[in-house]
């Protein structure tokens, strides 16, 4: 059974009055849910509370949850929605990529760099690219910044990304490429790479 399976069999469950198969839905993605909205969120105190909004909001909406689209991406979307209105009742706006408290192994260049990091030249070359990129991230326009951000940190497949921006899957495909090449573009004097390859 397929991850999307189960958690369709955990939302029956729910609506049948099974609490307890919310209570799984909640642990399964409680964590991934905190880490993205502490991107969004510095207040620790504050993240927890939106996420425990996110999932009071999601649970009164169960009904209207189709299954079209897999259950964290429905889920995603209220969290987001959740913590933009969290911050605009505190005249907050969203932070850039670059301002935003990333782990280490969500940092963009860890996708974008295989190189070995051991020597001086070399680690310094990576904060270079991480610099580069993360300013290129956050010269890009809105719609651009997220679709490339739920790719390549959220890690999410075009498809999720087209259901959670709600829009077609080409769409999605071309603001990543659009992206990909302006960061290209930054890294090209950094890398040294000719004009016809992207990195």
């Amino acid at each position: 059974m397929s991850d999307r399976e189960l958690d369709l069999q955990l939302v029956e469950r729910v609506r049948e009055g099974d609490k307890h198969a919310y209570g799984l839905l909640v642990e399964k993605y409680r964590r991934k849910l905190l880490r993205l909205l502490s991107r969004m969120i510095r207040d620790p105190d504050e993240v927890e509370d939106v996420a425990q909004e996110t999932f009071i909001k999601a649970y009164r909406a169960l009904p209207q949850f189709r299954g079209d689209a897999a259950f964290y991406t429905w889920l995603y979307r209220i969290a987001v929605n959740t913590a933009k209105n969290h911050l605009a009742t505190r005249g907050r706006s969203m932070p850039t990529l670059s301002e935003q408290a990333m782990d280490e192994e969500d940092d963009p260049e860890d996708r974008l760099m295989t190189q070995d990091i051991s020597t001086p030249e070399s680690e310094l070359l990576s904060k270079q690219v991480a610099y580069a990129v993360n300013e290129a991230v956050q010269a890009l326009p809105v719609e651009l910044r997220q679709a490339i951000t739920l790719r390549e940190i959220e890690g999410m497949s075009y498809e999720e990304i087209a259901e959670a921006m709600a829009c077609p899957i080409g769409t999605v495909r071309s603001r990543i490429f659009r992206a990909r090449e302006a960061i290209a573009a930054k890294l090209r004097p950094i890398l040294g790479t000719p004009e016809d390859r992207r990195w």
